[in-house]
């Protein structure tokens, strides 16, 4: 066998092998091998290797060799010289194809490094621009502070120009409904706002608000507040005060969360939060917003709706396009009262609609454009109400594009009618199941029946005779 070592280089090595038990069965030696000479030879020229004590030794010190033979074996026998350098070569080709590999991957960690150098550049570049706003802040508070100092007004007033403070000034001696302060470039509003008596409408769009303050909460009967258009990062935890309010529009502004506390404005009627930062909604929003008619949360981050939104059974109209919607949940299908519905350019976040989506029944209007659905849900043709429907941009399979084309009444008529087949179909399968447990049934208790009929009558012909088993087993 290949395994084993020739006995001319490895005379004594090849003597203990032999020697060692093997689970194959022994080939008949030939009785002359000019390979392997006699074992009497080695006998004779080293007479010591009978001896049981110096043979177990040289057994023990060869364990490895012998574990190597017994692999080799298993492995099978050493290739060929051809096949070597075949494989040789193969090697090689490989090697190079791993060397360009690894080539690739250090200039691709080049280029990664190139990458974040310029992060960590542009983010110093940021750091400095904070830097530098944070050093005029200071400055602009020691030049307002020195102006009072010098008694040419207190910090609010330097803050907030005359007309405010006289605004200000009036409501506080003469309660006034509405107040109107948009576009004033205003930084800071006064605490004192929160204490203006039957104040109903405050408009604080389009300044330079970066916070509102915790007094607004005093603003007990307010109904619109309008703070679009701003700088605010934040609400107030104390807006969820404001329990007379209707109207709230907090868009165009960097707000990345609504504060709970807004769940508790059960009277809202309006909400806008559209073009800010918000990746989610208060998960409760749902519950306690139950009177919202118009919810407006588009251009956000917004990954998914919360499973409370079906509470909203007063919603009338939901934007939610451009955002990263990922789909509806399915309680979303309670809201029977909504009417107009904009999905539009959730782009590849958003692939399938409930499939209960045909619960809508109130629905009129629905923009789905810019989005990666397939197919619209089975339950689509119940919608009766809808006359407005744009799906443009998305790899639609079902309805075809030739039915989308002829407009709206002809894709709610194609699901319609699809929707009916697959109905017929199921109740077809279901009929055939029916009748196939019916007739298993029918035939079990038909055989149970005859079995104990004809046994019956044996009994009765014959009571002593033994029973046919060849009968019972046909029956």
């Amino acid at each position: 066998m290949a395994a084993d070592p020739n006995p001319k280089k490895f005379p004594v090595l090849s003597y203990v092998l032999a020697r060692l038990p093997s689970f194959t069965p022994a080939k008949s030696a030939p009785a002359f091998d000019v390979e392997q000479p006699p074992p009497s030879s080695i006998e004779i020229e080293m007479p010591h290797l009978a001896e049981p004590g110096v043979l177990a030794s040289m057994t023990k010190a060869i364990t490895d060799v012998a574990e190597t033979r017994s692999v080799l074996r298993t492995l099978g026998p050493r290739p060929d010289h051809e096949a070597v350098d075949r494989a040789r070569a193969k090697l090689n080709e490989i090697e190079g194809m791993l060397s360009e590999r690894r080539e690739m991957d250090q200039e691709k960690a080049w280029c990664e490094s190139i990458l974040k150098l310029d992060e960590v550049h542009g983010s110093y570049e940021k750091l400095l621009s904070e830097a530098e706003e944070r050093l005029v802040r200071i400055y602009e508070f020691a030049e307002k502070k020195a102006k009072v100092e010098e008694g040419e007004g207190s910090v609010e007033e330097v803050e907030v120009n005359e007309e405010v403070v006289g605004i200000l000034q009036e409501a506080l001696a003469n309660p006034v409904e509405r107040v109107d302060l948009s576009g004033r470039k205003l930084s800071l509003l006064p605490e004192a706002f929160g204490r203006i008596q039957g104040l109903l409408v405050l408009n604080l769009s389009n300044n330079q608000l970066q916070a509102i303050p915790d007094s607004i909460a005093g603003l007990h009967g307010l109904a619109e507040l309008d703070v679009s258009g701003n700088l605010l990062e934040t609400l107030p935890d104390s807006v969820g005060l404001l329990s007379n309010l209707k109207i709230l529009n907090v868009s165009t502004n960097k707000l990345t969360s609504l504060p709970d506390s807004i769940c508790r404005c059960g009277s809202l009627v309006v909400l806008d939060v559209s073009f800010n930062r918000l990746t989610y909604l208060p998960t409760n929003i749902g519950f306690e917003l139950v009177n919202l008619e118009k919810l407006m949360i588009q251009y956000n981050k917004i990954r998914s709706l919360p499973s409370s939104i079906g509470e909203m059974r007063s919603l009338t109209y939901l934007d939610a396009h451009f955002n990263e919607l990922h789909g509806l949940p399915d309680s979303f299908v309670l809201l029977t009262n909504l009417e107009y519905l904009n999905l539009s350019s959730n782009f590849s976040d958003l692939k399938d609609l409930p499939s209960s989506f045909g619960d809508l029944i109130s629905l009129q209007k629905l923009d789905l454009s810019n989005n990666q659905i397939h197919a619209l849900p089975d339950t689509f043709g119940t919608l009766e109400s809808l006359v407005e429907l744009n799906v443009d941009q998305n790899p639609l399979v079902v309805p075809p594009k030739e039915v989308v084309n002829e407009g709206v009444v002809a894709v709610k008529m194609y699901m319609g009618k699809r929707r009916i087949t697959m109905l017929e179909e199921e109740e077809r399968r279901r009929v055939e199941e029916e009748m196939e447990q019916a007739n298993a049934g029918w035939l079990t208790r038909t055989t149970s029946k005859l079995k104990s009929y004809v046994s019956d009558v044996s009994e009765y012909l014959n009571p002593s005779s033994p029973r046919d088993p060849y009968l019972e087993r046909e029956l």
